[in-house]
Protein backbone atom coordinates (compact mmCIF):
# COMPACT_ATOMS: atom_id res chain seq x y z
CA UNK A 1 0.00 0.00 0.00
CA UNK A 2 1.66 3.16 -1.22
CA UNK A 3 1.88 6.11 1.75
CA UNK A 4 0.23 9.30 1.27
CA UNK A 5 2.38 12.06 -0.26
CA UNK A 6 3.63 13.93 2.47
CA UNK A 7 4.51 17.25 0.26
CA UNK A 8 3.49 20.43 0.95
CA UNK A 9 3.60 22.72 -1.67
CA UNK A 10 5.16 26.45 -1.42
CA UNK A 11 3.20 29.52 -1.14
CA UNK A 12 4.39 30.21 -4.67
CA UNK A 13 3.08 26.85 -6.00
CA UNK A 14 -0.07 27.40 -3.81
CA UNK A 15 -0.47 30.87 -5.14
CA UNK A 16 0.10 29.60 -8.84
CA UNK A 17 -2.55 26.83 -8.63
CA UNK A 18 -5.22 29.33 -7.20
CA UNK A 19 -4.72 32.21 -10.15
CA UNK A 20 -4.91 29.25 -12.96
CA UNK A 21 -8.13 28.28 -11.03
CA UNK A 22 -9.28 31.55 -11.31
CA UNK A 23 -7.95 32.24 -15.08
CA UNK A 24 -9.48 28.99 -16.22
CA UNK A 25 -12.81 29.95 -14.51
CA UNK A 26 -13.49 33.34 -15.02
CA UNK A 27 -11.16 34.36 -17.95
CA UNK A 28 -11.63 31.27 -20.35
CA UNK A 29 -13.48 33.99 -22.47
CA UNK A 30 -10.18 35.98 -23.67
CA UNK A 31 -8.76 33.11 -25.00
CA UNK A 32 -11.00 33.26 -27.46
CA UNK A 33 -10.36 37.37 -28.38
CA UNK A 34 -6.18 35.91 -28.74
CA UNK A 35 -5.40 36.84 -25.13
CA UNK A 36 -2.45 34.47 -23.33
CA UNK A 37 -1.95 34.42 -19.82
CA UNK A 38 1.90 34.27 -18.18
CA UNK A 39 2.64 33.79 -14.58
CA UNK A 40 5.58 34.86 -12.85
CA UNK A 41 6.93 31.48 -13.13
CA UNK A 42 6.71 31.18 -16.96
CA UNK A 43 3.19 29.04 -16.95
CA UNK A 44 1.58 29.93 -19.88
CA UNK A 45 -2.13 29.77 -20.11
CA UNK A 46 -4.39 29.99 -23.09
CA UNK A 47 -1.77 30.09 -25.51
CA UNK A 48 -2.32 27.62 -28.48
CA UNK A 49 1.22 25.07 -29.70
CA UNK A 50 2.53 27.16 -32.86
CA UNK A 51 0.00 29.92 -32.58
CA UNK A 52 1.66 33.16 -31.10
CA UNK A 53 -1.22 35.09 -29.23
CA UNK A 54 -1.92 38.23 -30.04
CA UNK A 55 -1.54 40.05 -26.65
CA UNK A 56 -0.28 38.21 -23.45
CA UNK A 57 -0.97 39.15 -19.64
CA UNK A 58 1.92 38.68 -17.57
CA UNK A 59 1.58 38.94 -14.19
CA UNK A 60 4.45 39.73 -12.67
CA UNK A 61 4.28 38.03 -8.77
CA UNK A 62 2.12 35.76 -6.76
CA UNK A 63 -0.08 38.42 -5.37
CA UNK A 64 -0.94 39.82 -8.78
CA UNK A 65 -4.68 39.24 -9.40
CA UNK A 66 -5.12 40.10 -5.63
CA UNK A 67 -3.74 43.34 -7.01
CA UNK A 68 -5.29 44.25 -9.78
CA UNK A 69 -8.88 42.80 -8.57
CA UNK A 70 -8.97 43.67 -4.72
CA UNK A 71 -11.27 45.13 -5.19
CA UNK A 72 -12.68 44.05 -8.47
CA UNK A 73 -12.74 47.62 -10.77
CA UNK A 74 -11.49 50.00 -13.20
CA UNK A 75 -9.32 52.29 -10.64
CA UNK A 76 -8.24 48.47 -8.92
CA UNK A 77 -6.92 47.11 -12.51
CA UNK A 78 -5.25 50.37 -13.85
CA UNK A 79 -3.19 51.16 -11.02
CA UNK A 80 -2.36 47.86 -11.17
CA UNK A 81 -0.77 48.06 -14.81
CA UNK A 82 0.75 51.17 -13.37
CA UNK A 83 2.81 49.91 -10.56
CA UNK A 84 3.71 46.70 -12.29
CA UNK A 85 1.65 43.99 -11.11
CA UNK A 86 1.12 42.73 -14.65
CA UNK A 87 2.37 44.12 -17.97
CA UNK A 88 0.86 43.85 -21.55
CA UNK A 89 2.98 42.15 -24.14
CA UNK A 90 1.74 42.08 -27.84
CA UNK A 91 -0.93 44.28 -29.08
CA UNK A 92 -2.82 46.17 -26.14
CA UNK A 93 -5.45 47.04 -28.47
CA UNK A 94 -6.11 42.85 -28.12
CA UNK A 95 -5.85 42.84 -24.51
CA UNK A 96 -8.94 45.55 -24.07
CA UNK A 97 -10.83 42.64 -25.26
CA UNK A 98 -10.16 41.32 -21.48
CA UNK A 99 -12.34 44.13 -20.63
CA UNK A 100 -15.59 42.82 -22.27
CA UNK A 101 -14.82 39.35 -20.16
CA UNK A 102 -14.53 41.29 -16.96
CA UNK A 103 -18.00 43.40 -17.50
CA UNK A 104 -19.31 40.19 -18.43
CA UNK A 105 -19.18 38.41 -15.43
CA UNK A 106 -21.94 37.49 -13.16
CA UNK A 107 -22.08 38.91 -9.76
CA UNK A 108 -21.80 35.09 -8.49
CA UNK A 109 -18.29 35.18 -10.18
CA UNK A 110 -17.44 38.23 -9.08
CA UNK A 111 -17.72 36.93 -5.36
CA UNK A 112 -16.32 33.95 -6.18
CA UNK A 113 -13.11 36.47 -7.83
CA UNK A 114 -12.98 38.50 -4.31
CA UNK A 115 -13.00 35.48 -2.07
CA UNK A 116 -10.76 33.07 -3.97
CA UNK A 117 -8.23 35.90 -4.50
CA UNK A 118 -8.23 37.18 -0.73
CA UNK A 119 -6.05 33.89 0.15
CA UNK A 120 -3.35 35.18 -2.54
CA UNK A 121 -0.48 36.79 -0.88
CA UNK A 122 -0.26 40.27 -0.45
CA UNK A 123 3.40 40.27 -2.52
CA UNK A 124 4.92 42.81 -5.03
CA UNK A 125 6.40 42.68 -8.72
CA UNK A 126 9.81 42.68 -9.21
CA UNK A 127 10.11 45.62 -10.21
CA UNK A 128 8.04 48.24 -8.80
CA UNK A 129 7.15 51.37 -10.11
CA UNK A 130 6.04 53.98 -7.52
CA UNK A 131 7.52 57.87 -8.54
CA UNK A 132 6.04 59.58 -11.23
CA UNK A 133 2.62 59.87 -12.09
CA UNK A 134 0.50 60.41 -9.02
CA UNK A 135 -3.35 60.94 -8.39
CA UNK A 136 -4.71 64.14 -8.94
CA UNK A 137 -5.59 66.33 -5.99
CA UNK A 138 -7.84 68.71 -6.66
CA UNK A 139 -9.25 70.98 -3.91
CA UNK A 140 -12.19 73.82 -3.70
CA UNK A 141 -15.49 74.07 -5.81
CA UNK A 142 -16.00 71.65 -9.02
CA UNK A 143 -15.77 73.02 -11.81
CA UNK A 144 -14.34 76.86 -10.55
CA UNK A 145 -12.21 78.73 -12.56
CA UNK A 146 -9.49 78.21 -10.15
CA UNK A 147 -9.71 74.40 -9.63
CA UNK A 148 -10.58 74.08 -13.66
CA UNK A 149 -7.25 75.72 -13.99
CA UNK A 150 -5.28 72.70 -11.59
CA UNK A 151 -7.37 70.16 -13.24
CA UNK A 152 -5.41 71.52 -16.73
CA UNK A 153 -2.52 72.18 -15.06
CA UNK A 154 -2.13 68.39 -14.12
CA UNK A 155 -2.52 67.05 -17.34
CA UNK A 156 -0.65 69.54 -19.32
CA UNK A 157 2.46 70.05 -17.09
CA UNK A 158 3.20 66.18 -18.25
CA UNK A 159 5.22 68.63 -20.76
CA UNK A 160 5.10 69.85 -24.56
CA UNK A 161 7.93 67.33 -25.78
CA UNK A 162 5.82 64.28 -24.19
CA UNK A 163 3.37 65.33 -26.52
CA UNK A 164 4.93 65.60 -29.16
CA UNK A 165 6.22 61.92 -29.51
CA UNK A 166 2.52 60.98 -30.55
CA UNK A 167 0.72 64.08 -31.45
CA UNK A 168 2.29 64.46 -35.06
CA UNK A 169 3.16 67.60 -36.67
CA UNK A 170 0.11 69.40 -36.07
CA UNK A 171 0.38 68.84 -32.01
CA UNK A 172 -3.90 68.26 -32.44
CA UNK A 173 -5.31 66.40 -29.31
CA UNK A 174 -8.26 65.47 -31.15
CA UNK A 175 -10.04 63.11 -33.59
CA UNK A 176 -8.47 63.77 -36.70
CA UNK A 177 -10.61 62.67 -39.77
CA UNK A 178 -9.98 59.76 -41.75
CA UNK A 179 -11.54 60.08 -45.72
CA UNK A 180 -9.35 56.75 -45.72
CA UNK A 181 -8.51 54.23 -42.53
CA UNK A 182 -4.80 54.44 -44.40
CA UNK A 183 -3.73 57.93 -44.03
CA UNK A 184 -1.21 58.99 -42.34
CA UNK A 185 -2.16 60.80 -39.15
CA UNK A 186 -0.68 64.00 -40.10
CA UNK A 187 -2.89 64.13 -43.61
CA UNK A 188 -6.12 63.13 -41.27
CA UNK A 189 -5.35 65.96 -38.87
CA UNK A 190 -4.76 68.39 -41.26
CA UNK A 191 -8.33 67.20 -43.25
CA UNK A 192 -9.83 67.56 -39.85
CA UNK A 193 -8.78 71.44 -39.64
CA UNK A 194 -9.71 71.89 -42.88
CA UNK A 195 -13.50 70.04 -42.57
CA UNK A 196 -13.77 72.23 -39.71
CA UNK A 197 -12.85 75.37 -41.58
CA UNK A 198 -15.22 74.70 -44.24
CA UNK A 199 -18.05 73.82 -41.69
CA UNK A 200 -17.78 77.79 -40.61
CA UNK A 201 -17.35 79.18 -43.67
CA UNK A 202 -14.34 81.20 -42.89
CA UNK A 203 -13.32 83.99 -44.59
CA UNK A 204 -10.68 86.38 -44.62
CA UNK A 205 -10.94 89.23 -42.33
CA UNK A 206 -13.09 87.01 -40.09
CA UNK A 207 -12.11 87.30 -36.22
CA UNK A 208 -12.26 83.49 -35.06
CA UNK A 209 -12.25 82.12 -31.62
CA UNK A 210 -10.81 79.18 -30.80
CA UNK A 211 -12.30 78.40 -26.96
CA UNK A 212 -9.59 75.03 -25.80
CA UNK A 213 -7.34 75.93 -28.42
CA UNK A 214 -4.79 73.58 -27.17
CA UNK A 215 -0.72 74.15 -29.10
CA UNK A 216 -2.48 76.79 -31.76
CA UNK A 217 -2.96 74.22 -34.70
CA UNK A 218 -6.21 75.01 -35.46
CA UNK A 219 -5.45 79.17 -35.53
CA UNK A 220 -2.34 78.82 -37.04
CA UNK A 221 -4.16 76.56 -40.30
CA UNK A 222 -6.90 78.59 -40.17
CA UNK A 223 -5.11 82.38 -40.69
CA UNK A 224 -2.51 80.75 -43.13
CA UNK A 225 -5.03 78.97 -45.13
CA UNK A 226 -8.18 81.55 -44.64
CA UNK A 227 -6.70 84.75 -43.62
CA UNK A 228 -8.71 85.17 -41.04
CA UNK A 229 -7.37 86.87 -37.40
CA UNK A 230 -7.36 84.36 -34.84
CA UNK A 231 -7.54 84.24 -31.42
CA UNK A 232 -6.98 80.90 -29.12
CA UNK A 233 -7.22 80.59 -25.67
CA UNK A 234 -6.38 77.81 -23.34
CA UNK A 235 -5.63 77.30 -19.18
CA UNK A 236 -2.30 75.77 -20.03
CA UNK A 237 0.71 78.03 -19.83
CA UNK A 238 2.89 75.44 -21.62
CA UNK A 239 0.51 75.64 -24.19
CA UNK A 240 0.48 79.03 -24.37
CA UNK A 241 4.53 79.11 -24.59
CA UNK A 242 4.49 76.47 -27.29
CA UNK A 243 1.52 78.19 -29.15
CA UNK A 244 3.31 81.60 -29.02
CA UNK A 245 6.53 80.49 -30.08
CA UNK A 246 5.12 78.42 -33.02
CA UNK A 247 3.37 81.31 -34.27
CA UNK A 248 5.86 83.97 -34.24
CA UNK A 249 8.17 81.61 -36.01
CA UNK A 250 5.13 81.36 -38.62
CA UNK A 251 5.42 85.41 -39.05
CA UNK A 252 1.56 85.54 -37.81
CA UNK A 253 1.88 87.24 -34.42
CA UNK A 254 -0.37 90.49 -36.37
CA UNK A 255 -2.94 87.97 -37.02
CA UNK A 256 -2.57 84.99 -34.14
CA UNK A 257 -2.44 84.95 -31.00
CA UNK A 258 -3.16 82.41 -27.99
CA UNK A 259 -3.52 83.51 -24.30
CA UNK A 260 -4.00 81.95 -20.82
CA UNK A 261 -8.05 82.82 -20.61
CA UNK A 262 -10.99 81.13 -18.91
CA UNK A 263 -13.74 80.35 -21.41
CA UNK A 264 -16.37 82.49 -18.43
CA UNK A 265 -14.45 85.73 -19.09
CA UNK A 266 -15.15 86.20 -22.65
CA UNK A 267 -16.79 89.48 -21.69
CA UNK A 268 -13.26 91.04 -22.37
CA UNK A 269 -13.76 91.02 -26.27
CA UNK A 270 -15.54 92.25 -29.00
CA UNK A 271 -17.87 89.63 -30.73
CA UNK A 272 -16.31 87.34 -32.89
CA UNK A 273 -17.45 86.12 -36.51
CA UNK A 274 -16.72 82.49 -35.77
CA UNK A 275 -16.12 80.53 -33.04
CA UNK A 276 -14.86 76.86 -32.42
CA UNK A 277 -14.02 74.94 -29.55
CA UNK A 278 -12.94 71.16 -30.16
CA UNK A 279 -12.26 68.82 -27.01
CA UNK A 280 -13.04 70.87 -24.61
CA UNK A 281 -16.55 70.42 -23.91
CA UNK A 282 -16.26 67.16 -21.97
CA UNK A 283 -14.29 69.58 -19.15
CA UNK A 284 -17.19 71.78 -18.75
CA UNK A 285 -19.01 69.75 -16.25
CA UNK A 286 -22.58 69.00 -16.53
CA UNK A 287 -23.90 72.08 -13.88
CA UNK A 288 -21.86 74.24 -16.30
CA UNK A 289 -22.76 73.18 -19.63
CA UNK A 290 -25.74 76.15 -19.61
CA UNK A 291 -22.98 78.90 -18.65
CA UNK A 292 -20.67 77.39 -21.14
CA UNK A 293 -23.32 77.84 -23.87
CA UNK A 294 -24.78 81.38 -22.72
CA UNK A 295 -20.34 82.64 -22.94
CA UNK A 296 -20.71 81.29 -26.73
CA UNK A 297 -23.54 83.52 -27.26
CA UNK A 298 -22.49 86.39 -26.06
CA UNK A 299 -19.02 86.42 -27.32
CA UNK A 300 -20.66 85.39 -30.99
CA UNK A 301 -21.73 88.15 -33.47
CA UNK A 302 -25.85 87.98 -34.59
CA UNK A 303 -25.74 85.90 -37.54
CA UNK A 304 -22.42 83.63 -36.19
CA UNK A 305 -21.18 80.36 -36.38
CA UNK A 306 -20.21 78.34 -33.68
CA UNK A 307 -18.67 74.70 -33.64
CA UNK A 308 -18.60 73.14 -30.67
CA UNK A 309 -16.67 69.85 -30.89
CA UNK A 310 -16.80 67.28 -27.93
CA UNK A 311 -17.30 63.21 -26.59
CA UNK A 312 -20.40 62.41 -25.67
CA UNK A 313 -21.90 59.12 -23.72
CA UNK A 314 -22.85 56.86 -26.38
CA UNK A 315 -24.66 54.79 -23.78
CA UNK A 316 -28.73 55.00 -23.47
CA UNK A 317 -28.81 55.24 -19.90
CA UNK A 318 -25.92 56.87 -17.30
CA UNK A 319 -23.80 54.08 -15.51
CA UNK A 320 -25.67 52.91 -12.35
CA UNK A 321 -24.54 52.62 -8.99
CA UNK A 322 -23.31 49.13 -9.38
CA UNK A 323 -21.13 50.90 -12.66
CA UNK A 324 -20.12 53.92 -10.43
CA UNK A 325 -19.16 52.59 -7.29
CA UNK A 326 -18.10 48.88 -7.28
CA UNK A 327 -16.63 48.59 -11.16
CA UNK A 328 -15.34 51.86 -10.58
CA UNK A 329 -16.47 53.43 -14.26
CA UNK A 330 -14.88 56.35 -15.42
CA UNK A 331 -12.27 56.56 -11.86
CA UNK A 332 -8.94 56.07 -13.49
CA UNK A 333 -9.67 58.43 -16.01
CA UNK A 334 -10.84 60.97 -13.44
CA UNK A 335 -7.69 60.38 -11.24
CA UNK A 336 -4.88 59.97 -13.67
CA UNK A 337 -5.48 61.68 -16.87
CA UNK A 338 -8.25 64.42 -17.13
CA UNK A 339 -9.78 65.30 -13.68
CA UNK A 340 -12.89 66.26 -13.32
CA UNK A 341 -13.87 65.15 -16.65
CA UNK A 342 -17.65 64.88 -17.52
CA UNK A 343 -19.47 63.28 -20.43
CA UNK A 344 -23.33 64.23 -21.35
CA UNK A 345 -25.32 62.81 -24.45
CA UNK A 346 -25.30 64.36 -27.58
CA UNK A 347 -29.30 65.21 -27.11
CA UNK A 348 -28.30 67.17 -23.71
CA UNK A 349 -26.12 68.95 -25.57
CA UNK A 350 -27.75 70.18 -28.19
CA UNK A 351 -31.00 70.85 -25.76
CA UNK A 352 -28.97 73.06 -23.50
CA UNK A 353 -27.53 74.70 -26.92
CA UNK A 354 -31.13 75.52 -28.04
CA UNK A 355 -32.62 77.02 -24.61
CA UNK A 356 -29.34 79.34 -24.72
CA UNK A 357 -30.85 80.53 -28.05
CA UNK A 358 -28.44 78.49 -30.69
CA UNK A 359 -30.08 76.99 -34.21
CA UNK A 360 -28.87 73.64 -34.43
CA UNK A 361 -27.42 73.08 -38.29
CA UNK A 362 -25.71 70.45 -38.60
CA UNK A 363 -24.27 67.38 -36.10
CA UNK A 364 -21.65 64.44 -37.32
CA UNK A 365 -20.74 62.02 -35.48
CA UNK A 366 -17.13 60.95 -35.76
CA UNK A 367 -17.02 57.86 -33.33
CA UNK A 368 -14.65 55.61 -35.75
CA UNK A 369 -11.94 58.66 -36.56
CA UNK A 370 -10.99 58.81 -33.33
CA UNK A 371 -11.04 55.05 -32.66
CA UNK A 372 -8.30 55.10 -35.63
CA UNK A 373 -6.33 58.70 -34.28
CA UNK A 374 -5.62 56.72 -30.50
CA UNK A 375 -4.73 54.12 -32.56
CA UNK A 376 -1.92 55.88 -34.46
CA UNK A 377 -1.46 58.02 -31.54
CA UNK A 378 -0.66 54.45 -29.22
CA UNK A 379 1.64 53.61 -32.19
CA UNK A 380 3.49 56.89 -31.80
CA UNK A 381 3.75 56.31 -28.28
CA UNK A 382 5.11 52.66 -27.98
CA UNK A 383 7.85 53.40 -30.90
CA UNK A 384 8.84 55.84 -28.66
CA UNK A 385 8.73 54.18 -25.39
CA UNK A 386 12.72 54.90 -24.66
CA UNK A 387 12.61 58.95 -25.31
CA UNK A 388 9.04 59.55 -23.57
CA UNK A 389 10.98 57.26 -20.28
CA UNK A 390 14.06 59.41 -20.76
CA UNK A 391 11.19 63.08 -20.65
CA UNK A 392 9.13 61.29 -17.85
CA UNK A 393 8.94 58.22 -16.24
CA UNK A 394 7.42 54.62 -16.21
CA UNK A 395 4.38 55.25 -14.65
CA UNK A 396 3.33 57.91 -16.95
CA UNK A 397 3.95 56.44 -20.11
CA UNK A 398 2.06 53.71 -18.88
CA UNK A 399 -0.55 56.01 -18.31
CA UNK A 400 -1.38 57.12 -21.50
CA UNK A 401 -0.85 53.96 -23.06
CA UNK A 402 -3.54 52.71 -21.18
CA UNK A 403 -5.24 55.43 -20.83
CA UNK A 404 -5.25 56.02 -24.85
CA UNK A 405 -5.85 51.85 -25.45
CA UNK A 406 -8.93 51.87 -23.70
CA UNK A 407 -10.37 54.87 -24.95
CA UNK A 408 -10.06 53.52 -28.08
CA UNK A 409 -12.20 50.53 -27.20
CA UNK A 410 -15.05 52.72 -25.86
CA UNK A 411 -15.23 53.85 -29.61
CA UNK A 412 -14.72 51.11 -31.57
CA UNK A 413 -17.03 49.67 -28.45
CA UNK A 414 -19.78 52.08 -28.77
CA UNK A 415 -19.65 52.93 -24.99
CA UNK A 416 -18.99 56.23 -26.06
CA UNK A 417 -19.20 58.84 -29.35
CA UNK A 418 -17.48 62.16 -30.32
CA UNK A 419 -19.64 64.81 -32.25
CA UNK A 420 -19.61 68.41 -34.05
CA UNK A 421 -22.51 70.21 -33.68
CA UNK A 422 -22.64 73.12 -35.90
CA UNK A 423 -24.86 76.17 -34.14
CA UNK A 424 -26.20 79.70 -35.23
CA UNK A 425 -26.86 82.61 -33.73
CA UNK A 426 -29.51 83.37 -35.45
CA UNK A 427 -31.51 86.59 -35.26
CA UNK A 428 -35.34 87.04 -36.72
CA UNK A 429 -35.16 83.33 -38.78
CA UNK A 430 -31.69 85.37 -40.56
CA UNK A 431 -28.07 83.68 -39.94
CA UNK A 432 -25.26 82.70 -42.33
CA UNK A 433 -25.77 79.82 -44.59
CA UNK A 434 -23.91 76.65 -44.02
CA UNK A 435 -22.33 74.72 -46.68
CA UNK A 436 -24.46 72.52 -48.13
CA UNK A 437 -23.87 68.88 -47.32
CA UNK A 438 -22.80 68.06 -51.13
CA UNK A 439 -20.23 70.72 -51.08
CA UNK A 440 -19.11 69.62 -47.76
CA UNK A 441 -18.30 66.54 -47.88
CA UNK A 442 -17.13 66.43 -51.73
CA UNK A 443 -14.17 64.69 -52.47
Amino acid sequence: MQEPSSYTPTKQESAAQITREIITRLFRGASDQGIAFRLWDNQVLFSESGVKPRATLVLTHPGALRRMFFPPGELTLGEAYLRGDFDIEGDIFAAMAFAMVIGGLAKQDMLYLVGKISSLPNSDPPQTFLEGRQPARLRGVRHSPERDRTAVTYHYDTGNEFYRLFLGKWMAYSCAYFSDPRMELDAAQEAKLEHICRKLRLREGDRLLDIGCGWGGLVLYAAQKYGVKATGITLSEPQVEYGSDWIRKSGLTDRVRVEVRDYRDLDAYEPFDKIVSVGMFEHVGQARQMEYFQCAYRALRDGGLFLNHGIALQASRPAGWFERVILQRGQFSNRYVFPDGELIQVSQALSIAESVGFEVRDVEGLREHYALTLRNWVKNLEANREQALRLKDERTYRTWRLFMSASAYGFESGQISVFQALLSKSVLGKAELPLTREDLYAS
